[in-house]
């Protein structure tokens, strides 16, 4: 899971600006601020289920974009990075 969570927040770092604002904020508040979804619920008055949806269909965009730009894989072997949680 902790790789799991560096490797979204590192695609996020790259192509974060490409979702939309909503998007990005639930990212930034999961990932990085390491919020529940129940306090992401409800700050924006909507359910953990709404979050989780939101979440799932931002991971699946930042994959993607990594899929088709391939700029963290790019980044990663410039750096000599193998794996992230490594």
């Amino acid at each position: 899971m902790l790789e799991e969570s560096l490797e979204i927040s590192v695609l996020f770092d790259f192509y974060g600006p490409l979702l939309t604002e909503r998007q990005q904020t639930f990212v930034d508040l999961y990932f990085n601020e390491n919020l529940s979804l129940s306090e992401i619920a409800d700050e924006f008055g909507v359910t953990k289920q709404a979050v989780s949806d939101g979440l799932k269909k931002s991971e699946k965009a930042l994959h993607k974009y990594e899929e088709k730009l391939g700029l963290v894989q790019r980044w990663k072997n410039e750096m000599g990075i193998r794996s992230l949680g490594a």
